[in-house]
C-alpha cells in the first residue's frame, strides 16, 4: 500500500528507543523526511544509525528535552529554518513516573504537566500555522491506554494523558475544513524499557519475582503477550497517510485486546 507521504516531513519526538524509534523507522521507510528528538543526543546518534542500516533513508535529528519550554523552541526554531514546518506531527513522550495520590508531590505534578501536556499545546501550537497554509496536515499523539481505563498506580499518566486526548478531540472538530487530522494512539503493554520498569516497580512493590510479575500481566492480555513497537508504529504510519482521510478525532487501542471498556 503507498501510503503517499513521501518527502513530507515528519517530526517524531521521544524518539530515540521505544516505540518513538519504531515510528520514525517506519515513517522513514515510507519515504517521508523524518526528524528525530529526543534528550540524549548519543541516543538520537545511535538511533540515527540504526534506521539508516535498516531502511537506507537518512533521518534528522535535534535533542530536545520536552519538559523544557526553550528547548522546545529551539526545536521548532530549528525546523523551521531547515524545513519551514512540518507535515507529520507525531508527539510521543516519556512516562511519567508511577505513584497514587498520596505519594506524589506538587513538584512531579508541575514536572508531568510540562513534559506531558504542555509539551503537547506547545509542538501543536508551533506547527499547526504551516499546516493551515498547505491545507494538509496530520498529528498522532502517543499516550496510553489509561486514558480509557485507569491503570493503578499511574495516576499522572491516567490525568495527563487524558488532557491529552481531550485536546486532540477538540482539534479535530477545529481544523477538520484544513484537512488537518489529528488522532490519539493509546498503546497497551509494549515491550519496551518503559514497560520492564513498570513490571520492577511492580515486582519490589509485592516482593515477587519479575519472571512471576510478567507472566501475570500477559495472562490477562487475549493474546497472551505483549506487543511489539513495531506493531504500533504501523497504525501510526497509516494514520499520518494519505489512506486515512476520513479518521479524526479517535483514540485506537493497540492493547491486544486487553482493555475492557466499550469504546
Amino acid at each position: 500500500m503507498d501510503l503517499g507521504i513521501t518527502n513530507k516531513v515528519a517530526l517524531v519526538t521521544a524518539s530515540s528507543q521505544g516505540i518513538g524509534k519504531a515510528v520514525a523507522q517506519e515513517l522513514a521507510q515510507e519515504g517521508a523526511q523524518v526528524i528525530l528528538s529526543s534528550r540524549s543526543q548519543a541516543k538520537l546518534e545511535r538511533a540515527q544509525k540504526e534506521i539508516k542500516e535498516k531502511t537506507g533513508k537518512s533521518c534528522h535529528f535535534f535533542p530536545c528535552n520536552l519538559g523544557n519550554r526553550e528547548d522546545i523552541q529551539k526545536l521548532v526554531g530549528y525546523i523551521n529554518r531547515k524545513f519551514s514546518g512540518v507535515d507529520i506531527l507525531v508527539i510521543n513522550s516519556g512516562g511519567p513516573p508511577p505513584g497514587d495520590l498520596s505519594s506524589l508531590s506538587e513538584e512531579d505534578w508541575y514536572r508531568s504537566f510540562d513534559s506531558l501536556l504542555m509539551s503537547t499545546i506547545r509542538l501543536t501550537k508551533a506547527f499547526l500555522p504551516q499546516m493551515e497554509t498547505k491545507n494538509w496536515g496530520r498529528v498522532v499523539y502517543l499516550t496510553s491506554t489509561s486514558i480509557k481505563e485507569p491503570i493503578d498506580n499511574l495516576l499522572l499518566s491516567n490525568v495527563l494523558r487524558s488532557g491529552v486526548n481531550a485536546l486532540s478531540k477538540s482539534l479535530s472538530r477545529a481544523y477538520a475544513h484544513r484537512n488537518i487530522l489529528f488522532n490519539v494512539v493509546c498503546p497497551g503493554s509494549i515491550a519496551t524499557d518503559r514497560a520492564i520498569q513498570l513490571l520492577e516497580e511492580k515486582a519490589t512493590r509485592s516482593g515477587q519475582p519479575l519472571t512471576t510479575i510478567k507472566q501475570e500481566a500477559e495472562e490477562v492480555i487475549p493474546l497472551k503477550r505483549y506487543g511489539r513497537p513495531e506493531e504500533v508504529a504501523a497504525l501510526v504510519s497509516f494514520l499520518c497517510s494519505n489512506q486515512a482521510t476520513y479518521l479524526t478525532g479517535t483514540a485506537i487501542g493497540v492493547d491486544g485486546g486487553a482493555v475492557r471498556f466499550v469504546f
